[in-house]
């Protein structure tokens, strides 16, 4: 994983993740071999990094005594230098989870060119889709 982060320049995580509140560099994506940890992520420099999107447990999960200090996945991958990042505040359900991100990518490759300068309103496009299945 580390690899490919060195060399991808867009990325897309889809497997478990855990924050460690009490060791938030501890905090890591669970690979099958090894977690790839807060640490190991914060020492790349990924400045030339457009995108990552975190379909991962925890990724971007707070912490209720100091909720503006946290650090986390998806802080961690932006102060690596990764320029636009989605991540997961809570446990996510699977097939939740593959509608959002399904409705996610359409929106974010509308016209054939994927530009993570869309991220944003291509989640929030996303959310409101999704919204709208599920309150019909």
């Amino acid at each position: 994983a580390l690899r490919a982060l060195r060399y991808l320049t867009w990325l897309h995580s889809s497997c478990h993740g855990t924050q460690k509140a009490d060791g938030p560099f501890k905090s890591a994506f669970l690979m099958r071999d090894q977690g790839l940890s807060l640490l190991d992520i914060t020492q790349m420099d990924l400045s030339r990094h457009q995108f990552a999107f975190l379909s991962a447990c925890e990724t971007a999960v707070g912490d209720f005594a100091t909720p503006d200090e946290v650090i986390h996945l998806a802080a961690g991958l932006q102060f690596a230098g990764v320029k636009s990042v989605v991540g997961t505040l809570w446990k996510v359900n699977g097939s939740a989870v593959q509608g959002l991100v399904e409705a996610f990518y359409k929106n974010l490759c509308r016209d054939g060119k994927m530009i993570s300068k869309r991220a944003a309103q291509a989640l929030h496009q996303a959310v409101h889709s999704l919204a709208r299945i599920h309150c019909v």
